[in-house]
């Protein structure tokens, strides 16, 4: 079994995952070889919560240019990594202090 922190890479806070934390849905990054599992058991250690549902979504890296304009053809492609995201559901009644709003 991996260390929680193996696993948690880094929470996301964006406009649409700070409004599914008033319903105790919180999403991470993760790493890309863990399941479900392993996502649940280590946000119940890391913050001692119980998890009740855990869903992941794999994003693909996609193909980007460097420098725009007309001397950028061809030259300078580059990749962004791909990554794996999980939402995770927790008890009713229970939260994580992520961050403090204010």
């Amino acid at each position: 079994m991996r260390e929680p922190w193996d696993v948690i890479l880094t929470p996301v806070i964006t406009e649409k995952t700070t409004e599914q934390m008033e319903g105790s849905m919180y999403t991470f990054l993760v790493a890309e070889n863990c399941n479900k599992i392993e996502i649940g058991h280590a946000v119940e250690k890391l913050w001692d919560v119980t998890v009740t549902d855990v869903r992941t979504m794999r994003y693909a890296g996609k193909a980007k240019r460097a420098f725009m304009g007309r001397m950028a053809r061809n030259h300078q492609k580059g990749r962004r990594p791909a990554f794996k995201k999980a939402v995770v559901q927790l008890a009713e009644g229970e939260h994580i202090e992520l961050y403090e709003a204010g």
